[in-house]
């Protein structure tokens, strides 16, 4: 063999060895665009922040029914994004009544408020909650303040991550970096399912220290902010505020009747379930919600 055939088989080798090193060692991971928008998704493996373009959200004067908990909710985040003090929040409750809707409106309430604000919404899925130190430590040094959001928060039996939670937002050497608020939505207000509690209360060796160990998770938001079944007087206001806001025309009679026979069929009275009765009622007016 010749010398240059020699050397093209040299190359065609390094460049296999190349490609194998390559697929063997993960590429590192991306530093986040900051500018690239006000919303990330937090991605564990590699770990790394994806930006959202467009948050699926409603503007918040849309959630008419839960006025008391919005204004708490929008203070306590308008304190925090001015370098005050303020609370982590656990919103907890009633399914379909707006609990990650008002989230996501009260950072882009926020923000308008003021251009110089420089408030991120940062969303981590409760399966990666253990790697909340990643994330922490990802964006404590970066020049903004932001809100890490976890929606359907809930941990079962066997379920352990619960910990790295607690350690994070309040028992940890480095605790919660002063730049960071951390806002989680649950259906449970302590969390953890009742026969869990009540599973630790009658077989564990002290029952009231098992106990006080799972339910002390919830203790480390000082905000908590319960969302109720809504009246059909509240129903009713949400599909006229919808309504409203969207520009669609119906008799006001008819827009009551066929409202409450939506719910009716639906079993239940929300605000998601008045969003869902306005988007068919939108789809059948031939109009598009924007």
């Amino acid at each position: 063999m010749s010398a240059p055939d020699n050397l093209s088989a040299l190359n065609t080798k390094l460049d296999s060895l190349l490609e194998l090193i390559g697929r063997a060692v993960p590429a590192p991971p991306q530093r986040p665009d900051w500018a690239a928008a006000d919303a990330f998704v937090w991605v564990p493996e590699p770990g790394e922040l994806h930006a959202v373009k467009k948050v699926n959200r409603v503007d918040i004067t849309l959630l008419c029914a839960v006025s008391r908990v919005r204004d708490l909710l929008l203070d306590n985040t308008r304190r925090f994004a001015n370098g005050l003090p303020a609370n982590n929040a656990l919103l907890w409750g009633a399914r379909g009544m707006g609990k990650s809707s008002l989230v996501k409106a009260a950072h882009a309430a926020i923000n308008q408020e003021s251009a110089s604000t420089a408030l991120k919404l940062i969303e981590i899925h409760r399966e990666d909650i253990e790697s909340l130190p990643g994330l922490m430590a990802e964006i404590r040094s970066a020049p903004f303040r932001f809100i890490v959001f976890c929606d359907d928060l809930s941990f079962d039996n066997d379920d352990t991550s619960y910990k790295s939670l607690k350690a994070v937002l309040e028992g940890g050497i480095e605790g919660r970096p002063e730049n960071v608020i951390f806002y989680a939505t649950s259906n449970r207000r302590h969390l953890l399912p009742r026969d869990m509690i009540e599973n630790e209360r009658s077989t564990a060796i002290n029952p009231a220290e098992a106990v006080e160990e799972k339910v002390s998770l919830s203790d480390r938001f000082g905000l908590w902010l319960g969302f109720h079944k809504c009246s059909q007087d509240d129903y009713l206001d949400m599909v006229r505020g919808y309504a409203d806001h969207f520009g669609l025309e119906f008799p006001a009679n008819d827009l009551r009747a066929q409202a409450l026979e939506w719910a009716t069929t639906r079993g239940s009275r929300s605000g998601r379930v008045a969003y869902q009765f306005i988007q068919d009622l939108a789809g059948r007016l031939g109009k598009v919600l924007s």
